[in-house]
């Protein structure tokens, strides 16, 4: 099978499936331009080492997503490129997370008060005396992108449980003037669905999801904001200006060195000296 078969074998996927996942890639990065003939079955089926009806079964999978267009005695082109499904952008300070959530579209499925706390790390505070649990699913376009498994400190809940049962909580705890934010821990993974995730998300069981966890914690060193939340694989990005706190004269005089250093010539070999001369 070629250099596809130790590949193949790492998966679980149908073969298919890892072959639909390669072919989309190359669509995806114009390796296979919009327009242009693919690669005949034969062709694909030496180069991916699979039977041809497994070659059939990938190309039908994109045909169905609008990527490929099979033409009578043509062969099959490329007929579009994935839409840009990455369009929320991953939060890197705390303003900006949230008002990033502050509209959100969410449909809260589960509420259970007095729920079992939360597994926090050493450094990210210490558990509330009770928390309400709440999870919820949000969507963009009318298709769901995320997960989101609250446990929200009850005492908060309790103050305002209507606006907390519809609407993202984190922009309502902020207006509250008597609570004082003092940390909020943000960790990103990579993990997989399970079976409540992936029937909210509608996705298949066990696909890679973003896994996010944020935790806030008060003056009291209380954490009384702790939610796991679970992304679509390829809803999101994260962009950053490395340099953004970073002031120019810093970057400038970084150039400057590395330039100078550069200029600098290197020591030649040293040479005895002729005894002519002494």
């Amino acid at each position: 099978m070629g250099k596809f078969s130790t590949l193949y074998d790492r998966s679980r996927a149908p073969l298919y499936v890892q072959v639909a996942s390669v072919m989309r890639q190359r669509v995806n990065s114009r390796r296979w331009a919009e327009g242009e003939r693919i690669s005949t079955l034969e062709e694909l089926e030496e180069e991916f080492g699979v039977a041809r009806v497994t070659i059939r079964q990938a190309i039908e999978l994109l045909r169905a997503e609008g990527l490929l267009q099979a033409q009578q005695g043509r062969g099959t082109f490329v007929s579009g490129r994935p839409a840009n499904n990455r369009w929320f952008n991953l939060a890197t300070d705390f303003d900006s997370l949230v008002e990033s959530i502050r509209n959100n579209v969410l449909k809260r499925v589960f509420i259970q008060r007095d729920a079992e706390p939360p597994a926090l790390l050493p450094t990210e505070g210490n558990p509330a005396k009770a928390y309400t649990f709440l999870r919820s699913v949000q969507f963009n376009g009318g298709k769901p992108f995320s997960v989101v498994n609250l446990h929200l400190d009850q005492r908060l809940f309790l103050r305002d449980s209507k606006r907390f049962t519809r609407s993202a909580a984190l922009p309502k705890i902020v207006e509250m003037e008597d609570v004082v934010i003092t940390h909020a821990y943000q960790r990103f993974t990579i993990g997989v669905a399970d079976p409540e995730t992936a029937d909210l998300l509608e996705i298949g069981l066990g696909e890679p999801t973003a896994d996010c966890q944020l935790t806030v914690v008060d003056d009291k060193d209380v954490a009384i904001y702790v939610a796991d939340i679970h992304y679509l694989k390829n809803c999101f990005v994260l962009r950053s200006d490395l340099l953004k706190n970073s002031p120019p004269h810093q970057v400038a005089a970084a150039k400057a060195r590395a330039a100078s250093a550069a200029a600098v010539p290197e020591p030649g070999p040293l040479v005895a000296p002729d005894p002519a001369d002494s």
